[in-house]
């Protein structure tokens, strides 16, 4: 076990090289076993079955964080009750020019435009075949390469790849950084994808043995009405859940001015509020029973539970990560035992959508 001090200046050091350096490192230091660890099952109150899958607790790691696979386990490790890999796409892509990654001290906010960079389908499949038998919830998010002509193609692709491995599968609509990715979430559009990314699952459970289950990824800068189309296709092509947001291009209220003018999905604190607003208007519009994972903005046991008050069945984190380091995990999952206890509550279930209402009539800006 590493003691807190030392992940503290483990972070003060990691601050002082740039930001997609200081991610490079953490993940070799995940790799060669240089973090702390945290039981994931030490709390069993917060335990359920949520998507067919036995989550030890509600709190996962988001997508973007260990794209090619090469940290789940350790992930896991850090006390995190599922993680989730990628985005992954079919073709080996570098991404966007650097740099694309930039902190926001001031604001707790982190600005990037990666662009899907990956090393595709071959080489996570590799590493999760390597883990097999492991256990552990890891989801697998999957995406389109920039160049692709058929797009839809991909991310089928990407059902099938994975699907005797996946715990879960995220479809990646609503990266900011990957030129039209987001029209995919115009109805017409979301409608011919997920009328192929579902029939894909259903034909890989037949030869698989196993139905793993599918959630949408959108953006927190819909609109109203392209939220009703999101519920309604949803609903229409019978998919598992949704995972509310990705980053948003909204500047709003940021005092770090210079470094908002920089293009990108902006993530962390400033993220919160609209994530969480769109958050409880989605669950307005799915009804109480449709898993959402809710994610923006987290960083800290109060804001984790703002989120399940919102409508979230499950929650991630990752950019919070970056200014509060690995220990965010256990004082989140601390604070959600002690303030079930405080309410005398039996379930982490009964703790979700208690404030729906009242974040959903929230103004954006």
């Amino acid at each position: 076990m590493i003691p807190p001090v030392v992940s503290r200046l483990a972070l003060g050091a990691l601050h002082r090289l740039d930001a997609e350096t200081a991610h490079s490192v953490t993940i070799r230091a995940l790799a060669a076993g240089l973090h702390p660890r945290l039981d994931n099952r030490r709390w069993p109150r917060l335990a359920q079955t949520v998507l067919g899958l036995d989550v030890p607790n509600p709190l996962g790691m988001a997508a973007g964080f260990d794209k090619n696979g090469e940290v789940p386990d350790a992930v896991l490790g850090l006390g995190f009750g599922f993680a989730e890999v990628g985005t992954v796409t079919p073709l080996p892509q570098p991404g966007n020019p650097r740099p694309r990654l930039f902190r926001l001290p001031a604001d707790q906010g982190v600005i990037n435009r990666f662009g899907f960079n990956n090393e595709g389908h071959a080489a996570l499949l590799a590493r999760l075949e390597a883990r097999r038998g492991r256990g552990g919830v890891v989801g697998v998010n999957v995406g389109a390469n920039k160049d692709a002509t058929d797009r839809v193609a991909d991310y089928v692709a990407g059902i099938r790849t994975f699907a005797h491995l996946a715990s879960y599968f995220t479809v990646n609509v609503s990266s900011p950084n990957t030129p039209g990715l987001r029209d995919l979430q115009a109805r017409e559009a979301l409608d011919g994808l997920l009328a192929a990314v579902m029939a894909e699952r259903d034909a890989s459970a037949a030869r698989t043995g196993r139905s793993v289950p599918v959630l949408l990824k959108i953006a927190p800068d819909v609109s109203p009405e392209g939220l009703e189309d999101i519920a309604e296709a949803v609903s229409t092509h019978r998919v598992d859940g949704l995972i509310v947001s990705n980053t948003t291009l909204s500047r709003s209220g940021l005092q770090d001015r210079q470094t908002a003018a920089e293009t990108g999905g902006l993530s962390g604190r400033p993220l919160f509020r609209r994530a969480t607003i769109i958050l409880a208007r989605v669950r307005q519009l799915v009804g109480p029973d449709l898993p959402i994972i809710g994610v923006g903005g987290i960083d800290s046991p109060e804001s984790a539970v703002a989120k399940l008050a919102a409508g979230a069945t499950l929650l991630q984190v990752y950019s919070a990560l970056t200014y509060k380091g690995p220990e965010l995990v256990r004082a989140i999952l601390e604070h959600l035992e002690a303030e079930m206890a405080r309410r005398g509550l039996s379930r982490l279930a009964e703790l979700s959508a208690s404030e729906v209402d009242v974040w959903a009539r929230q103004p954006l800006d």
